[in-house]
């Protein structure tokens, strides 16, 4: 009988991997996925690896088995309160805040991997730490650039985050009625979407991080664009 993530048996022997899905999308929330086992004897086993290099059916194969055989915690914030957020923080600081409490869910171990958000490595570790309070004095972070891709228990905490995120797009798509892309500023699938929807609706859809970028841009450029045409008239 496969057990049910917390009710697997850990010691404080235990190592954690924390990583992100979603950081940069306009559209769809960030995904945080903290993972813990015992050691990485399992996911080495399993082949796990950064699921950026995964195919999407192999992802959901070993996200299926890694859901079995280890304890993981998500932590997961929309688009609305990205941006309610955004107001007050950083997005690195926000991460590290979403960092903080999957590891102070999963409990006490012997290490923190961290795939790191912030392009100083140390200080964002030190910022989880901070996040954690009391809580983070006796645990040992190590936070590292590309960790999804060194440390096998980081890889399974990316190819948790990642099929979490790609599953709720997914979501929305179905609530919208329509395909949105990856929601990435890069994908021309997502750029056309949001055009053609501000254009038929005046406002940009459900679950747009208003606060990036990419959508003033967009609404600027659209919203000229009308002018235009009504001077012409």
């Amino acid at each position: 009988m496969t057990q049910e993530p917390d009710r697997i048996s850990l010691s404080s022997k235990a190592i954690i991997g924390v990583d992100e899905a979603g950081r940069g999308p306009v559209i769809g929330p960030l995904v945080v996925c903290g993972l813990a086992v015992e050691n990485d004897d399992v996911l080495k086993e399993l082949g796990v690896r950064d699921s950026k290099k995964v195919a999407p059916k192999k992802r959901e194969e070993l996200a299926t088995r890694l859901r079995e055989v280890a304890r993981y915690e998500y932590a997961i914030m929309d688009a609305a309160d990205i941006d309610v957020l955004r107001q007050r923080y950083t997005l690195n600081v926000i991460e590290a805040k979403l960092f903080a409490s999957v590891v102070e869910k999963l409990g006490p171990c012997s290490v923190v991997y961290l795939d790191a958000a912030d392009s100083n490595e140390e200080g964002f570790g030190k910022q989880v730490l901070r996040e954690m309070g009391e809580s983070g004095n006796a645990i040992k972070i190590i936070s590292k650039h590309g960790a999804d891709d060194i440390y096998p228990v980081v890889s399974a905490s990316s190819i948790l985050a990642k099929t979490k995120r790609d599953n709720i797009v997914k979501e929305i798509e179905e609530e919208l009625g329509q395909p949105i892309g990856s929601g990435y500023p890069s994908d021309p699938k997502t750029i056309q979407f949001l055009k053609a929807w501000y254009r038929e609706h005046g406002e940009m859809p459900p679950h747009t991080r208003m606060s990036w970028k990419t959508v003033g841009r967009l609404i600027n450029e659209l919203s000229m664009k009308g002018l235009a045409s009504f001077d012409e008239d």
